[in-house]
């Protein structure tokens, strides 16, 4: 899974490449979006912050650091971030095959993560 805020040059969907990789775009009142990585799960998960997205023109034109979080309570919150992120169905798109993006819907309540974490942030 991958959340995006704007364009992706990955193409999800190819049979043996990209089959297992889904894409959603997450646009909405505020620009920035979180540069949180997460690889494996369960007890092999491996949480990473970063300065950059992983593009080209930031990881061969400029320094950039990741880090990993060994501090399990802000892997924790990360996870947690990142789990809000999937459960939005009110302004996530998922990128198909053929690049277009269509509203990701389910019968859940409806969420907006951008506007969750900002209520968490002034209520808080």
């Amino acid at each position: 899974m991958e959340v995006i805020r704007g364009i992706c040059c990955l193409k999800p969907g190819v049979a043996m490449y990209t089959d297992n990789i889904e894409v959603r775009s997450i646009v909405g009142r505020f620009l920035e979006h979180s540069r949180i990585y997460c690889f494996g799960e369960g007890e092999d998960t491996k949480i990473y912050i970063s300065s950059a997205d992983m593009m080209t023109r930031n990881t061969t034109h400029r320094v950039e650091i990741a880090t990993p979080i060994l501090d399990e309570k802000i892997a924790d919150r990360l996870t947690d971030m990142l789990r809000i992120m999937l459960q939005d169905n009110v302004k996530s798109r998922l990128l198909k095959p053929d690049g277009t993006y269509i509203y990701f819907e389910n019968d859940q309540q409806k969420i907006d993560s951008q506007m969750c974490f900002y209520d968490q942030a002034y209520n808080n």
